[in-house]
């Protein structure tokens, strides 16, 4: 999923020619082009999609929405280590198995002939 989250402009700078900041989106900070938002200030809030600032947002509005996101989750889905959400969901688990559980077998250990 694919969220536009509300986030915090902690700083700005310009590289190569781009208007940048970081933003903390309830505790998790990433780089956001404001080039769409070029009067956004440190300290104001925006609405961010993709890595980039589409809209200010009120503060009350961006701390009502963090919260509800926080409690469903959403925030450790658009932003949390993917690698360890899979370890956490148990996928992966049975990558060693065949169908229906039954343990994978190699070619030549015996399973084709019992089968044959």
């Amino acid at each position: 999923m694919c969220l536009a989250v509300p986030g915090k402009v902690l700083d700005i700078e310009e590289r190569d020619g781009t208007r940048m900041a970081t933003v903390d989106f309830g505790g998790v900070v990433k780089e956001v082009c404001l080039e769409y938002v070029p009067d956004l200030r440190v300290g104001e809030y925006a609405i961010v999609h993709v890595g980039f600032a589409l809209q200010r947002l009120d503060e009350e509005s961006a701390r009502h929405t963090l919260a509800l996101f926080e409690e469903l989750g959403l925030l450790q889905e658009e932003f949390g280590d993917p690698w360890e959400a899979a370890a956490a969901s148990g996928a992966g688990e049975g990558a060693v198995a065949g169908a229906g559980g039954a343990p994978a077998t190699a070619p030549g250990d015996g399973a084709t002939e019992a089968i044959r």
